[in-house]
């Protein structure tokens, strides 16, 4: 089973860690959950009782990052400055497991299919909520193979020039990525850290092939790199042309201003086409990503959504209403460039409004960003500062239908209790790490009600393509390899703070209903 709290992946018992080991994933006991109950009510079990009322099951999955690998306009070189603290907010831009992504988002769509039933409650997931980075660089090609993901098609992320043309090529003039081809120690992935040596891997892995499809509606939600150039950049027509063009950057001009980086890549980041580059095939089909483009992909899908855009500012927020639970979709990004996230004055209006008019439901914010990456002060185009975190956080804690905030961004599993000063109303912030970096998770939320009281159980969900070992399909091998080479990530992998603590992965969070949601929920 893919729930965690039954069995769990994670290094072999035993295994010496060191600076050149590479570790092999095996199956080890799952993690039990544990009661989470600072808003107050009494810890809830996990298991289903005569008292427990069930209310709804959906999945949470985030920063899934299905990439163009290729592409131009993908400035892989800037790995060479992670050490650099003036680059710390662009790097890493390059993953040695990222061209197994989408085999990784297919594992876990089938695994989803297989008929995933909430523990706590019963219910099977009725709904996919996507949170934001769901493509890697705000390009065409990236959000077809996305849909093809989600509602099922063909999957294909190559270059009309038919062999691969990025940076874990052999040819490539460069020793920082992971070569799959490569000679062992040939790249630094090869000598420092132990990665083996798979032949023939990219080419299976940009490979077309048609998936499944989730078999439930999703809702989408849009992240800074569903907008900008490696999340942080505004996509000028200058940088477009780069995007489909023919010429890829492998190095910084010697002339480059380090000091000015963040800034330069914000509002100019065609500015990193100005060092030496090699030609490649150019690609109609990695045209820019436009908001409209984003909702026709969310429109074909088969999540029912009733639309409320806010005029010429163009954000994607959205209503979508279950019987119970109004789950309301916020878009944070900043128009302007930037990875943080950011909320307009009219936002917030429409925010409240849209609480106010469904006091008779549950109510479940879904935003890329949370609390502390949604930033302030940025002025907007109609003058007035944008909202912070922290005000927009006031607003939803001033409702107390509002019991849940999912979210994303940090890749980093945190799971935190948010109440007003002095106590009173409270809900529960969650945030759920990435696809594409290890544990490689998606998040199971099933909401249940007991006497006066709402549970809300968080189970990690591992797709369920079984540890590397012999015999495995094609697709569950590439699968398995992205989640074990993601392991292996020495800035990312196992032991780095992207897996939070046991607290922020399985556990039951309680929250008092007030007589008034209670008489609700039970008349639902």
């Amino acid at each position: 089973m893919p729930l965690t709290h039954l069995t769990r992946l994670g290094p072999e018992p035993g295994v010496a860690r060191g600076r050149r080991a590479y570790h092999r994933l095996v199956r080890l006991p799952g993690e039990a959950h544990l009661p989470r109950h600072e808003l107050g009510g009494p810890p809830l079990p996990v298991l289903p009782d005569g008292d427990r009322a069930s209310i709804d099951c959906v999945v949470h999955m985030t920063d899934l990052h299905v990439a163009d690998v290729q592409s131009p306009a993908r400035f892989e070189f800037l790995n060479r400055e992670l050490g650099d603290p003036r680059f710390q907010a662009l790097v890493p831009v390059q993953r040695p497991q990222e061209a197994l992504t989408p085999h990784a988002l297919d594992a876990l769509v089938r695994t989803l299919g297989n008929g995933v039933v909430g523990p706590a409650t019963g219910l099977p997931v009725h709904l996919a909520l996507t949170g934001g980075d769901s493509i890697d660089n705000a390009q065409s090609n990236e959000l077809e193979a996305l849909v093809g993901l989600l509602d099922g098609g063909e999957v294909d992320l190559r270059s009309s020039g038919g062999g691969y043309e990025g940076v874990q090529s052999p040819e490539w003039p460069d020793d920082i990525f992971w070569v799959p081809d490569g000679a062992q120690g040939a790249d630094i992935f090869h000598r420092d850290f132990g990665f083996p040596t798979h032949p023939g891997l990219l080419r299976r892995a940009l490979r077309p092939f048609r998936a499944a499809g989730l078999p439930v509606p999703w809702l989408g939600c849009r992240g800074n790199h569903e907008a900008h150039c490696q999340g942080v950049g505004v996509v000028t027509a200058s940088l477009a042309r780069g995007m489909t063009g023919g010429w890829k950057p492998v190095a910084l001009n010697p002339e480059f201003d380090r000091d000015r980086a963040l800034a330069s890549f914000t509002v100019a980041p065609e500015r990193f086409f100005d060092g030496p580059c090699r030609e490649v095939t150019a690609e109609p089909r990695r045209r820019p990503v436009t908001p409209a483009d984003l909702w026709r992909a969310h429109l074909r899908s088969a999540a029912t959504v009733e639309p409320s855009w806010l005029g010429p500012e163009g954000r994607a927020d959205f209503v979508h209403d279950t019987p119970s639970v109004r789950f309301i979709v916020l878009d944070t990004v900043c128009p302007a460039g930037s990875a943080d996230g950011c909320v307009v004055p009219s936002q917030l209006r429409w925010l409240e409004d849209r609480l106010g008019e469904a006091n008779d439901r549950l109510a479940v914010i879904v935003s890329h960003h949370g609390t502390d990456t949604i930033r302030s002060g940025q002025v907007h185009e109609d003058g007035s500062p944008n909202v912070g975190g922290r005000k927009l956080l006031a607003l939803l804690l001033s409702f107390d239908s509002v019991v849940l905030w999912l979210n994303g961004h940090t890749h980093t599993h945190a799971i935190r209790p948010r109440r007003l000063p002095g106590g009173g109303r409270g809900l529960w912030e969650v945030t759920t790490a990435s696809l594409i970096d290890w544990p490689c998770q998606a998040r199971l939320i099933e909401l249940f009600m007991g006497d006066g009281v709402l549970g809300i159980a968080s189970t990690m969900v591992d797709h369920d393509a079984p540890p590397l070992a012999g015999g495995a399909e094609a697709g569950a091998e590439l699968a398995a390899l992205h989640r074990e080479l993601a392991a292996n990530v020495p800035w990312a992998g196992i032991g780095s703070r992207l897996a939070g603590r046991p607290e922020d992965r399985n556990v039951v969070m309680s929250r008092p209903l007030s007589p008034r949601l209670e008489r609700l929920m039970r008349a639902g």
